[in-house]
């Protein structure tokens, strides 16, 4: 069905119209934000009605909380009505049954007369002559109504019904908590050449799609889980023209700072937030970390993998020392002939600082292990031995390394009975071996566990 909708002839009844002086828009990193309007309101003396048309679709208007900057006491909030049924063309058909509008074909030609029907592609006219016409809608291209249909608006309002004893214009605040906004993370880091140094560079995303724009607006972004009672994004990331070798100069970021439970990112200036857009701001200066590539080999649960990490802690004599909120983490290095190549990605939780960061960027494709039972033996009823080897394979040509072996070891109590390699023992179901292995080289891990069940 094809609809062309030329003019719609309508009268909108006048309410006190408000203009936004300042905004401030918190965001919560759970399809969340709280707005903040300040503004210069039109007060009346006595009882009289109120509309605040620029508020976004998906605001909660439960949340609605008005404040007057000077004298509040002189001003009552009576009632609160939120309108949302916006214009729709089917919605002016429906209004308009039994009711007369107009309308042209693609000839030209005008039809007039009162809607009885307007279904399956088809509206039926009673002319005025008192016969009835049917008209096919995908030969229409100009509907006419002379008004807009009562109870239909064209943004979301909400409409007070105040008591002043006040009259002229007046400070307020309004606040309000709407869905449709979210924000997240992004991180940038390039390794150096001999992959000892990490330069990382961080961005926030803001997406909004709350149904309203807030022009330069005090931004804020809140990073923790915040409870939520609930009524039962790949996102863009910041353009690659950037040279990421060096630490080019940056923007301001953000200011950090801890908030109740939760960390709070404030951004020093003014930005436009517009609907339908995802924002991109620097959220600080490229910095230069410490960073340990890490191989690892669980024979528990790979399939002859070995997982290739790195491994930085977030503090700042190591050059970081920021809470950094939950993200994506995307890691380049520079080829021989200079070029930036994309070497893996993880995703990190909120991070205090002083924790370490452990990012899996993938496998390593010359290394090769391989976990084996040798032997199982019952010793008694609840206790069982096993012999364990594992083969560790280095299969680069000039590169030695230092692989992590972790084994779990799940039972009731546990004993090593003898082992070729010294290992630790980071918690109760845990052993690990660090196991160096030449170029070209393969090295047997062999250990003898006891096992109570």
């Amino acid at each position: 069905m094809r609809f062309r909708l030329i003019s719609i002839i309508f009268i909108l009844m006048m309410f006190a119209v408000a203009s936004s002086a300042e905004v401030a828009v918190t965001v919560y990193n759970q399809d969340l934000a709280l707005i903040k309007d300040q503004r210069a309101l039109e007060f009346k003396k006595g009882a009289f009605e109120l509309s605040l048309t620029d508020v976004p679709d998906r605001i909660d208007p439960t949340s609605v909380h008005f404040k007057l900057m000077d004298n509040p006491e002189k001003v009552a909030l009576l009632e609160q009505n939120y309108r949302y049924d916006l214009v729709d063309f089917n919605k002016i058909l429906e209004k308009y049954l039994d009711r007369e509008i107009e309308m042209v074909d693609e000839k030209g030609e005008m039809f007039s007369g009162k809607l009885l029907a307007h279904n399956r592609g088809a509206v039926t006219l009673m002319k005025p002559s008192g016969g009835l016409q049917v008209l096919m809608t995908d030969k229409l291209s100009r509907y006419s109504f002379p008004s807009l249909p009562e109870g239909l608006i064209t943004k979301p309002t909400l409409v007070w019904l105040l008591d002043s004893d006040l009259a002229g214009k007046h400070e307020a605040e309004v606040s309000y908590l709407t869905k449709g906004m979210n924000w997240h993370a992004e991180y940038v880091g390039v390794v150096s050449e001999d992959e000892t140094d990490l330069s990382l560079a961080g961005w926030v995303s803001i997406e909004n799609n709350s149904g309203a724009t807030y022009p330069e607006a005090k931004l804020k972004l809140v990073a923790g889980d915040v409870n939520i009672i609930e009524d039962k994004r790949e996102f863009l990331m910041a353009a690659y023209e950037a040279d990421y070798g060096r630490a080019a100069k940056a923007a301001p970021g953000f200011e950090e700072k801890a908030f109740f439970e939760y960390h709070l990112y404030t951004l020093p200036r003014a930005t436009t937030i517009a609907d339908n857009e995802i924002k991109q701001i620097s959220l600080f200066e490229p910095a230069v970390t410490l960073v340990k590539k890490i191989y690892l080999f669980e024979g528990n649960r790979s399939q002859g993998d070995i997982k290739v990490s790195m491994e930085f802690v977030n503090s700042k004599s190591n050059g970081l020392g920021m809470p950094l909120p939950a993200g994506k983490v995307r890691i380049m290095k520079r080829d021989s002939d200079g070029a930036m190549e994309f070497v893996g990605e993880d995703l990190i939780d909120h991070t205090p600082r002083d924790e370490k960061i452990d990012l899996y960027l993938g496998n390593a494709f010359d290394l090769v292990g391989e976990r084996k039972v040798i032997d199982s033996r019952r010793v008694s009823k609840q206790v069982q031995e096993e012999d364990i080897e594992i083969s560790l394979k280095n299969r680069k040509e000039a590169e030695a390394v230092t692989i992590l072996v972790r084994e779990k070891l799940y039972a009731r109590d546990w004993e090593i009975q003898s082992s070729n390699f010294e290992y630790q023992r980071p918690d109760a179901n845990t052993i690990e071996f660090k196991v160096p292995v030449e170029a070209g080289q393969e090295v047997v891990v062999k250990y003898t566990v006891r096992r109570v069940r």
